[in-house]
């Protein structure tokens, strides 16, 4: 479980894991407060601690002419607004060392993104914000080298740091989860959360736009719960056919509440 303190997290009391989940991208104010107020009232019913995920620009994409964004400071301020509203902590992307103290006048949580990791300066920007920073592991790194971005962060005095594994790179086109992983991350010290989705991307496809296998995302929920991990991070939208970003492997957002009674009953049969 987290072991800092986050704003506005609630349900820390309860043995559950913590979520992580949203839209991939910030597609409208309308869009991202109807997916919030959503997995709010499921989350709240279940008692499950969680944390409003929308990327408020995408800066990684195949194709030239992808989405990327409906404008920086038009997509954090209803990342605000979402927190606000809901009274629930918020986490986005940064990208660039410059973006992090902009990103943190608007959210509670900094995530790095996979491709990121290692770049020194990106991590120490972060840590110096004094927010949560949320480092997702590389597709190509071991879940042991991810030590050296904690200590980068904790040596700027930021404790609060957060472990995501989305995946190795396997081929060209493909990932696999290895669930090793997730005990030897947590061994830092460090909440580790699965990223379910990014998890199921097939990246490098010849259309330019990335797959994925959705019909997944139950199975490696329910692994990444089983070998202990503390959260999960999910995409999910009310049409992921028509999302802008990354629907091939979000998870319709329908289906959230009945996936999450289940994984709450593998935890607590893992942890009887």
């Amino acid at each position: 479980m987290i072991n800092f303190d986050i704003p506005q997290l609630k349900h820390t009391a309860s043995d559950n894991f913590f979520l992580m989940a949203g839209p991939c991208a910030i597609e409208s104010e309308e869009m991202a407060l109807r997916i919030a107020e959503k997995i709010v009232q499921i989350t709240d019913k279940l008692e499950i601690p969680y944390i409003f995920k929308g990327s408020y620009r995408k800066a990684n994409r195949s194709k030239g002419d992808s989405f990327t964004g409906i404008g920086d400071e038009k997509a954090l301020k209803i990342l605000e607004k979402v927190g606000k509203t809901f009274g629930v902590p918020t986490v986005t992307d940064i990208h660039e060392s410059q973006e992090a103290a902009m990103a943190a006048a608007y959210v509670d949580v900094l995530q790095i993104p996979a491709f990121l990791c290692r770049q020194t300066d990106l991590l120490i920007a972060a840590a110096k914000t004094g927010k949560v920073v949320n480092v997702k592991k590389g597709q190509f790194l071991s879940a042991g080298s991810m030590k050296f971005a904690v200590e980068k962060i904790v040596s700027e005095g930021n404790n609060k740091v957060i472990l995501t594994d989305r995946g190795n790179t396997f081929g060209y086109q493909d990932l696999i989860v290895d669930y090793r992983g997730i005990p030897e991350m947590k061994a830092f010290d460090v909440p580790v959360v699965m990223d379910v989705t990014h998890s199921l991307q097939q990246p490098n496809q010849s259309t330019g736009v990335t797959g994925g296998k959705p019909q997944l995302i139950e199975t490696i929920s329910k692994a990444a719960i089983a070998v202990g991990a503390d959260g999960l991070f999910i995409e999910t939208h009310p049409d992921p056919a028509n999302a802008k970003s990354d629907g091939a492997n979000m998870l319709q957002i329908d289906l959230l509440e009945d996936l999450l009674v289940k994984l709450i009953r593998i935890r607590k049969a893992v942890n009887y």
